[in-house]
């Protein structure tokens, strides 16, 4: 079986990517498995910044510590898979939130009709978590007490 297929052999049912911790984003997952949305951030310039890595991306210090976000996030931009990948139902929202903390992320937008009038820009999201297999995924959903940002 191709290292690419999400299909099981005993049933054929296309299964939901599971993602895989590395020695630099294993915090990330840990934060995730604990409830908890992390990121990285440069002690030397104090700036949050995601995708985890091992220097600041806009001062280049290696001087790097994970910190606990507040789960609030705003709507960047999203789009809307009509197509569904394995594993997935479609629609599917497929979005890039901007953490109250600064750094964007790309994730998937939940627990709403995946209609563009139902996801404005600036649309209130909060960090959920989706199980997948034993690994816990953040995903955002509407954030209904702070609405349009």
């Amino acid at each position: 079986m191709p290292a690419h297929d999400t299909t099981t052999r005993e049933d054929d049912a296309p299964q939901r990517f599971v993602p895989r911790a590395t020695p630099e984003t294993q915090p990330y997952w840990d934060g995730a498995a604990a409830g908890e949305l992390r990121v990285t951030s440069c002690r030397a310039c104090d700036r949050p910044f995601f995708y985890p890595r091992s220097s600041c991306p806009r001062c280049g210090s290696s001087d790097i510590t994970w910190i606990t976000c507040s789960g609030r996030a705003t709507l960047y931009s999203y789009v809307i898979s009509a197509r569904p990948a394995p594993g997935f139902d479609a629609p599917t929202v497929i979005a890039v939130v901007e953490l109250e903390e600064g750094p964007r992320m790309m994730t998937n937008v939940v627990g709403v009709e995946p209609e563009p009038e139902n996801l404005p820009l600036d649309l209130a999201l909060r960090v959920t978590f989706e199980q997948r297999g034993d690994m816990a995924v953040p995903v955002f959903t509407p954030d209904a007490e702070r609405g349009v940002r």
